[in-house]
């Protein structure tokens, strides 16, 4: 099946729900037993729900893997697919990694004892140097979270597995729809579904998913012994976004497309961070693995910090808000909001500059968004 058709149908059988077109919700916390040990799929809603079996059957089939896993947000996910190492272990990260991915590698799990290496993956030799005969992981976001960087997952991946380490991809940016990163030869593909693939900026949710029968097992296990997981209310929300992701992402990039041309030939924008430009790092990877060039920009202002919170502020269309991915197009300042969790050396050793400015751009009509955002350059 083509992947719109697979997003509405997928992972669920109306059949099997007294005909219901749309998965109906569970809130059920507990399953009845016929006799110890003897149910009908489902015991206690942590270990399973069966709203949940179907968003995670649904997206498994989105990114072509075995199995998929949902979680409470994004990063329930990424902590649960950290609990695969042990202490001693040592993982290679993306350097703009998303901010609170960040955090949790650097002030949680570095303090029990996993290390950490946070290097521009977009050089694949830069990767390759960085191994280490305890490196057990590779995590990578392609485009990563802010500045939009693309690295080649296919030749990363097939790195790692040289390497015998765990290759992981943060999707989230691009979505299934533009990018597969299994079938790139990554391990496991991970995404905050707060963003996309809910996309209406009304539920919190993360998943991954893998081919990988041995990491399955593993995650299941971490994901059932940790708990972080969804309720049904929360899997249905994201479950139902799914059903539009295709055209929601079309029409986002189409949006996305004409507002970087318009920033192209606006004097106050030094840089542009978007795959689809020819000068960006990486152009060709992102042209053979993606569909298109996705719906997020980053731009750069020659400013302080004070001139950025200016640009973003005070706009009528453009919503001010953390997050991405939604209809609604939101715009932020990665300094003082995402990624102020970061110190500021390393922040401007990543490239995370004062005057870098972050577009989500949804799907409202293209002419309100480009004249909200001429009024935002005009404002310092």
């Amino acid at each position: 099946m083509h992947f719109d058709t697979l997003a509405i149908h997928a992972g669920y059988d109306p059949f099997n729900h007294f005909g219901a077109v749309n998965p109906p919700v569970f809130l059920s916390s507990t399953f009845a037993q016929s006799s110890p040990g003897k149910h009908q799929g489902f015991d206690y809603a942590r270990s399973g729900n069966p709203t949940r079996k179907a968003l995670e059957s649904v997206f498994a089939a989105l990114e072509g893997a075995e199995y998929g896993f949902a979680f409470s947000s994004g990063l329930g996910a990424s902590d649960t697919i950290t609990k695969l190492l042990n202490a001693g272990d040592h993982v290679i990260c993306a350097d703009d990694v998303y901010g609170g991915t960040f955090r949790i590698f650097d002030k949680t799990f570095k303090r029990l004892g996993i290390e950490f290496s946070f290097v521009d993956t977009t050089d694949v030799a830069n990767v390759r140097a960085a191994f280490k005969s305890n490196t057990r992981m590779l995590f990578i976001e392609s485009p990563s979270n802010p500045l939009l960087k693309v690295s080649d997952i296919e030749a990363l991946s097939k790195l790692a597995r040289e390497k015998k380490a765990i290759s992981v991809v943060d999707n989230t940016f691009a979505t299934p729809y533009l990018q597969q990163p299994l079938a790139l030869g990554a391990d496991i593909v991970m995404h905050s579904a707060t963003k996309y693939l809910g996309g209406h900026s009304d539920v919190v949710l993360g998943v991954c998913a893998t081919k990988d029968e041995a990491l399955a097992k593993q995650i299941a296990f971490n994901q059932n012994a940790s708990g972080a997981v969804p309720g049904g209310l929360d899997c249905y929300l994201v479950h139902r976004g799914i059903k539009t992701l295709g055209v929601r992402v079309e029409r986002s990039c189409d949006n996305a497309e004409q507002i970087v041309s318009y920033l192209l030939e606006q004097k106050r924008v030094t840089k542009i961070h978007y795959p689809a430009l020819t000068t960006h790092v990486n152009h060709d990877v992102a042209s053979r693995q993606m569909k298109r060039y996705g719906a997020m920009i980053s731009f750069e202002i020659d400013g302080s910090v004070a001139d950025g919170e200016k640009v973003v502020s005070g706009r009528q269309v453009w919503t001010l808000g953390e997050s991405l991915g939604g209809v609604e197009s939101l715009l932020e300042h990665p300094a003082s909001m995402t990624h102020a969790s970061i110190p500021k050396e390393l922040r401007e050793k990543a490239g995370l500059t004062d005057g870098l400015i972050r577009l989500s751009v949804g799907i409202e009509h293209v002419d309100d968004l480009i004249a909200d955002l001429e009024e935002g350059l005009a404002s310092y």
